[in-house]
């Protein structure tokens, strides 16, 4: 194209702490930002003085801005069944939240999904399977990468966690969702394992599961630190500190706490969940009961052989995702989706000085 093509970010992905979708458009605009040569991107902006408007979150506000002066990409992050379990709501409110994130999906004009399985509930929810596009997230290596030893050490003595023990990280928004209940019986269990989760209510009391996941954080058992809402400039560390990643989340989306974590090459132990199986393509430790997760953390830590594996499965997914293959998805992308739309001359694009 002869001109950069202009792009503007709308998001307030940012506003709420501890949010994965968060660190999800930060990675993403910071990448398409370095395409300086085909790309001129701006966020938030007002106007109509763009050929993309690429919007990241479901706030009322974006629902306007949809219009026929720019081609209207939507980020899917969630598709409405996996707010169960999220926040908690009055029935009907419920009801009206997700019947108002199905309208806004069907009103764009094409879906970037970060995960694979989200494109049949779309499509069974009357969305154009032509206008579903599949586009993995990535983490920077610049930002997560493994740390000195001594680096780990002295941040397990910032937490009082003893040099030797084998210790078990959770992360993210503390909601029934996630399984916290199960990371908590998990370590019940291992009294000789430290397990930490990095995380808070990000939502408040409308987390679903508020009440029972406060007494939980408010009298856990003896090995387990809920050390609260991490900034995400210092979750490389808290990866590093640990030795293996527990998510036994009942639902997820696209983790981006897994990416982050496996760039430290820490192995990663999830509950047994199909939307796994085609973006981490096996290569992680999975159960469905507390007893079979024991066994797997016990195994772990006495089985030398077997953790190797495990870290050098997390380094595989690692390097899948890198950040030059995903770029390279974007820049073929955005040209792609302006040009259907200027063919088909639907869209009145803005004039150009």
């Amino acid at each position: 194209m002869e001109n950069k093509l202009r792009i503007n970010m709308l998001s307030k992905a940012t506003s709420v702490s501890g949010q994965g979708v968060g660190s999800a458009y930060m990675e993403q605009v910071s990448l398409v930002k370095e395409n300086k040569d085909i790309f001129e991107v701006s966020e938030n902006k007002g106007g109509n003085k763009f050929e993309i408007c690429h919007i990241h979150t479901v706030n009322p506000q974006y629902l306007i801005k949809m219009n026929k002066k720019h081609v209207n990409v939507m980020y899917v992050h969630f598709i409405p069944e996996t707010l169960d379990g999220s926040i908690k709501l009055p029935k009907p409110i419920f009801k009206i939240f997700k019947s108002y994130v199905i309208r806004m999906y069907k009103k764009a004009d094409e879906i970037v999904v970060v995960n694979p399985v989200f494109k049949e509930p779309l499509v069974k929810l009357g969305i154009d399977a032509s206008k579903v596009t599949y586009i993995p997230n990535y983490v920077s290596k610049e930002q997560f990468h493994p740390i000195p030893q001594e680096d780990i050490d002295a941040l397990r003595k910032k937490y009082g966690i003893e040099k030797d023990k084998f210790v078990v990280l959770g992360c993210g928004q503390v909601q029934t969702r996630k399984g916290v209940q199960d990371f908590v019986k998990v370590a019940e269990s291992l009294p000789d394992f430290t397990f930490v989760w990095a995380g808070g209510f990000s939502f408040g009391a409308i987390t679903d599961g508020h009440k029972e996941l406060k007494a939980i954080m408010e009298n856990p058992p003896k090995n387990v630190k809920f050390i609260g809402i991490v900034p995400r400039d210092e979750m490389n560390s808290i990866f590093n500190m640990s030795d293996a990643l527990f998510m036994p989340s009942f639902s997820e989306l696209f983790p981006m706490s897994i990416l982050e974590a496996v760039n430290s090459h820490k192995p990663v132990v999830l509950r047994d969940l199909d939307l796994y199986k085609d973006i981490l393509f096996g290569r992680y430790e999975k159960a469905n009961s507390v007893e079979e997760w024991v066994e797997i953390f016990k195994k772990l830590k006495d089985d030398e052989n077997y953790l190797q594996k495990a870290k050098e499965d997390s380094k595989f997914i690692s390097e899948f995702y890198s950040k030059e293959h995903v770029n390279e998805i974007w820049r073929e992308y955005y040209p792609r989706v302006y040009e259907k739309y200027l063919k088909e001359g639907k869209k009145k694009f803005p004039k150009r000085k």
